[in-house]
Formats: structure tokens, C-alpha cells, sequence
């Protein structure tokens, strides 16, 4: 992201006429050595809203992420949960509170069938001790059910997960995450790489989190992709925020100007019309 982008948008706040944030980074800053991977970084995440974290490589994007998910700890500034201080240990901390984390490439266990890794660590029981026993057909029937409610019907529970495709496989996760009680979620990189129906797929599921109340966190680096779920854009560069917008503020093609920098989106548009003058 160029600096133009930085004087285009305006600093991160949170919005005094939006509902109250679940979650909130306060002047936020994480090193890695002598290098600020965060700077005094300040967001708000609100309950039913989606806010996506765009960025380039190096911008700050997966530390933002390893915070939220309480994988690594501010070394200045603090982490809120509905306005209290939140110090989290590890994920497993992270997870109790109800922050759930799905990441671009650990969302399921691909050996394990689809139905096992829906009910991973909560699976149903029938009967009394001593002869309590796993409820499969529970298991399966609550997993169809879910994944139906984030758009995946007609899913054989009982399939690897490792069939599915990769936009199936975060939709898993997500539908993990609501079934369960999570009140927010974190999502890393739904659409890298991705196929259009995949991408789809994860846009649906992630709209779905949206409608159930959950404070949703998006982390990626295509602008349009973006701008169809979005209701926020926080914009990193350097580990700083260079902008926090809404919907209202910036349309898809102004977006993606922000993202890829005035100059460097002017001189690529110029050279493909001379090279391809149909275009």
C-alpha cells in the first residue's frame, strides 16, 4: 500500500453511531526484534459486522491475527473484550472466550471425516455411565444442519474432509464456530487461493456469521473480494493503520486504488490499454 493510501483515509477510531465493539485493540504494538510488526495500532470490531483487514505482504495482517487469537501478546498497548482488559495466555484462552480463529491452512483435519471434525472435542453422547456411548447419528444429523445453515447442503457427513474444497473446508470451520457458541470470528485469507465457487462458498458462510451477531474479522488482500462482504475496511501498512473506512466512505474501484497505490494502479492501467487497446 502506497503512502497515498495512508493520506487518502482517515486514522481508525471507533464509530461513536455504530454498536458498541466486542472486541478492541488500544494503541497496540508487537515487535519482532527491532522491527514493529504493529504500531500503536487501535481498532474496534463490533458485534454483527464484518470488518476486513486488507493489506500488503509485511503490512501487519497476520500479527493483527496472532493477537486476536491470543497467539501472541501486545507488548505495549491492550486487548479489550467488551471493554475489559483480556489477557490471553494462548488460542485455547482465546477460544474460551469465544474468539474462534480459522486459518488459510490449518481450518480442518483433512484425514478425518467431515462429521469428526465438526464435533472435534464436543462430540454427542447417548445413555448413562458406564454405558455411555458416542451418539454418531447425533453427530451427523447436527452436522448436516449446520453446514446447511452456511450454504453447504448436501454434504456427506461422512466423507474426509480432505474431499472437500478449500472454500468448503473454512466454511466447516465457520460452521463449527457458530454451532458452538463462538462470538467472534477471525478468518484468515478466505479467497487465497481460491475458486470462484469456492470463494463463494466462504463469502456465504462469512455473511451467515455476520447475521447470527458475530463480531467477524476478515483478513485479505483482494479488495473486491472485500468490498462484497465488508461493512468495515482497516487498511495496515508498515504496522500501521493507514485507513479505516466503511461502505459509505469507498465504492470496490476506489478500494482497490487505495490498496495497489494512485500511481502504480494509473501506470498498470496505461500500460495494459497500450498493449491491449480493446481493453
Amino acid at each position: 500500500m502506497s503512502a497515498s493510501a495512508s493520506r487518502a483515509a482517515e486514522p481508525a477510531g471507533e464509530d461513536p453511531s455504530g454498536p458498541t465493539p466486542l472486541l478492541e485493540l488500544s494503541r497496540v504494538t508487537v515487535r519482532h526484534g527491532s522491527v514493529a510488526a504493529l504500531s500503536r495500532v487501535t481498532a474496534a470490531f463490533a458485534p454483527g459486522s464484518i470488518t476486513c483487514v486488507l493489506g500488503e505482504n509485511g503490512s501487519g495482517k497476520s500479527t493483527l491475527v496472532a493477537v486476536l487469537s491470543g497467539l501472541t501478546r501486545p507488548e505495549e498497548g491492550s486487548l479489550l473484550l467488551d471493554g475489559r482488559l483480556a489477557r490471553f495466555r494462548s488460542p485455547r484462552d482465546a477460544r474460551a472466550a469465544g474468539i474462534a480463529t480459522v486459518w488459510n491452512d490449518l481450518a480442518v483435519s483433512p484425514l478425518m471425516s467431515v462429521w469428526r471434525n465438526f464435533c472435534l472435542g464436543a462430540e454427542p453422547t447417548a445413555g448413562v455411565w458406564p454405558l455411555r456411548r458416542l451418539d454418531r447419528a447425533a453427530a451427523r444429523d447436527t452436522t448436516v444442519r449446520a453446514l446447511a445453515d452456511v450454504g453447504m447442503s448436501g454434504v456427506d457427513p461422512d466423507q474426509p474432509a480432505s474431499t472437500l474444497r478449500p472454500g468448503e473446508r473454512q466454511s466447516l470451520a465457520i460452521a463449527r464456530a457458530l454451532h458452538f457458541g463462538s462470538r467472534a470470528l477471525v478468518v484468515d485469507e478466505p479467497t487465497a487461493p481460491r475458486s470462484i465457487a469456492g470463494a463463494t462458498q466462504a463469502g456465504q458462510a462469512l455473511l451467515s456469521a455476520r447475521a447470527r451477531g458475530l463480531a467477524v474479522v476478515v483478513v485479505t488482500a483482494n479488495p473486491r473480494y472485500a468490498h462484497l462482504v465488508g461493512d468495515r475496511f482497516l487498511l495496515l501498512a508498515s504496522g500501521q493503520v493507514a485507513g479505516n473506512l466503511t461502505r459509505e466512505d469507498v465504492d470496490a474501484d476506489n478500494l482497490t486504488r487505495l490498496m495497489a497505490g494512485d500511481d502504480e494502479l494509473s501506470a498498470l492501467t496505461d500500460t495494459i490499454r497500450r498493449t491491449h487497446p480493446d481493453r
